[in-house]
């Protein structure tokens, strides 16, 4: 996957995980997509504000989480923005799925910003 591909997967990404899924453990593509960008250092930080400006609310949750994790003070200020925007997040983590309106998830990631993942609510990746 190209870094144009992976944009275009979290723009249109339908749900939010950053390991695998099901009782197989696969990687959603929007998951591989995440990796792809995450890779790319700050040299991604264009590709992510388009994704944070046209992505799915489980890809504006992605480009946040990117941010957050390449520059503190842009990812806090988009968590900021995604908590008062509309929409759900479906989030898998391995055979476990919940919904959360994205308000809430990015209301969590500012109030528990090191939360770990596997909590009913995790918020930011292992990685």
């Amino acid at each position: 996957m190209d870094d144009n591909e992976a944009v275009s997967e979290l723009i249109a990404a339908r749900l939010l995980s950053f390991g695998g899924i099901g009782f197989a453990g696969r990687l959603d593509p929007s998951t591989d997509a995440y990796h792809q960008l995450r890779k790319r250092g700050e040299q991604a930080l264009p590709l992510i504000e388009r994704v944070l400006d046209e992505g799915t609310p489980a890809g504006r949750a992605y480009a946040a989480t990117l941010l957050k994790h390449l520059d503190e003070q842009a990812g806090n200020a988009a968590w900021e923005r995604l908590a008062g925007e509309p929409g759900e997040i479906r989030f898998y983590s391995g055979c476990i799925s919940s919904g959360f309106p994205l308000a809430e998830y990015a209301r969590r990631a500012i109030d528990l910003p090191d939360a770990p993942p596997g909590l009913a609510a995790p918020y930011y990746d292992q990685g």
